[in-house]
C-alpha cells in the first residue's frame, strides 16, 4: 500500500483542481491519497467523487496555521466532522485573516513591483483559501520574478517589508478543535529547517499533553536528523508516525508518493477518527480491507 496523506489543491494553494489531485495520485501509483488544503474542506466533495469512480482510496483533511511565540507551524486533522461548529469558526476567521493580509501585502508590493489586487484575483478559484503563493504566482505573471521560489526569496518572506502576519491559532487550541470535531490532528513537518519552522520541544509536548496523535516525519524539508527527531517523539509518546509528499502541482517540486505512511500506521489512523464518513477505501488484494467497506470507525 502507497500511502500520500498530504496534498494540496486549487482550493488553497496548489495548481491542480481536487479531481485532478487525485487522478495524478493514481497516476503515481498510489493507493491512498488525502487531501489536505490550508483552512478550508471545500475541494473534498470532488475529491471524493473521482476517487470513487477511478478506485483510489481518498482521505479528507484539513491543514491549520497555528502560531506560538511568533513561530508559525502547521496542524493536519484528518477525518474530521466539517460542520463542527466549533472549528467551522475558525477556519472562517483564518481564511478571512488571509485575504485580509493578502490585501494588505498586495498594497505594499505595488509601489515597487507594480502589482495589483486585480493581478492575485486571477490567480485565485472562486471560494478557494487565499495565500502567498498566489501572490508569488501573480508576480510571475506580470513579470517581475520567474517562478514561486523567487518570488517568495525575494518579496515575500517573514524578513521583507512587504510581509504581513495573519491570524494563525494557538496549536494545542488548535488540537482540541480537531479532536473535537472528531478528527485526527497530526503535527506536519515540525523540525523543517527549510521553512524556518522548527517547533519547540516544549511546544511539541504540549500538543501531545491536549492530545496530539500523530506527527508527520517523512517530509522533504526534514533532513535525517529532523527525521530521527520526530521519530523518537514517536515512541516516546505512542505517536502515529506519518510520510507525506506536501504536494502542490507545479508550485513545488514536491513529488506525488515521494514520502509515504506505513499501512499499520495509517489504520491506526483512521481507527481513531469518530468525525467524517467521507473517507473512501476500496479492497486492495495486498491491503487489510473488506471489498466494499472501510476500516472499522470510519
Amino acid at each position: 500500500m502507497r500511502i500520500d496523506l498530504h496534498t494540496h489543491s486549487l482550493e488553497s494553494d496548489g495548481t491542480q483542481t481536487p479531481r485532478d489531485v487525485v487522478l495524478s495520485a493514481r497516476q503515481a501509483g498510489l493507493d491512498v491519497v488525502a487531501l489536505t488544503d490550508h483552512d478550508t474542506t471545500g475541494g473534498w466533495e470532488q475529491a471524493l467523487a473521482t476517487a470513487r469512480e477511478i478506485g483510489i482510496g481518498f482521505v479528507p483533511g484539513i491543514e491549520i496555521s497555528c502560531e506560538i511565540d511568533h513561530r508559525s507551524l502547521h496542524l493536519l486533522g484528518y477525518l474530521i466532522d466539517p460542520a463542527d461548529t466549533g472549528l467551522a469558526q475558525e477556519l472562517t476567521k483564518a481564511r478571512d485573516s488571509r485575504e485580509s493580509r493578502a490585501h494588505r501585502m498586495v498594497e505594499r508590493l505595488s509601489a515597487d513591483t507594480g502589482l495589483q489586487w486585480a493581478d492575485v484575483e486571477k490567480r485565485v478559484t472562486a471560494g478557494a483559501t487565499i495565500g502567498r503563493p498566489h501572490i508569488a504566482d501573480a508576480l510571475v505573471d506580470i513579470g517581475r520574478v520567474c517562478d514561486r521560489a523567487e518570488a517568495f526569496d525575494k518579496y515575500l518572506h517573514p524578513g521583507t517589508k512587504y510581509h504581513v502576519g495573519h491570524y494563525a491559532v494557538d496549536p494545542v487550541r488548535g488540537v482540541e478543535l480537531v479532536l473535537a470535531a472528531g478528527g485526527v490532528p497530526v503535527l506536519a513537518h515540525p523540525f523543517s529547517h527549510v521553512t524556518g519552522r522548527v517547533v519547540a520541544d516544549s511546544t511539541v509536548e504540549a500538543m501531545v499533553e491536549a492530545g496530539l496523535m500523530g506527527i508527520e516525519v517523512d517530509h522533504r524539508d526534514q533532513g535525517e536528523q529532523a527525521r530521527a527527531h520526530a521519530e523518537q517523539f514517536a515512541r516516546r509518546y505512542g505517536l502515529i508516525r506519518t510520510g507525506s509528499s506536501d504536494y502542490h502541482g507545479a508550485g513545488k517540486p514536491n513529488l506525488l508518493g515521494e514520502n509515504t505512511t506505513a499501512p499499520d500506521q495509517f489504520e491506526q489512523l483512521v481507527a481513531r477518527a469518530t468525525g467524517s464518513t467521507q473517507v473512501f477505501l476500496p479492497s486492495r488484494r495486498r491491503g487489510p480491507w473488506v471489498a466494499g467497506e472501510s476500516p472499522e470507525g470510519t
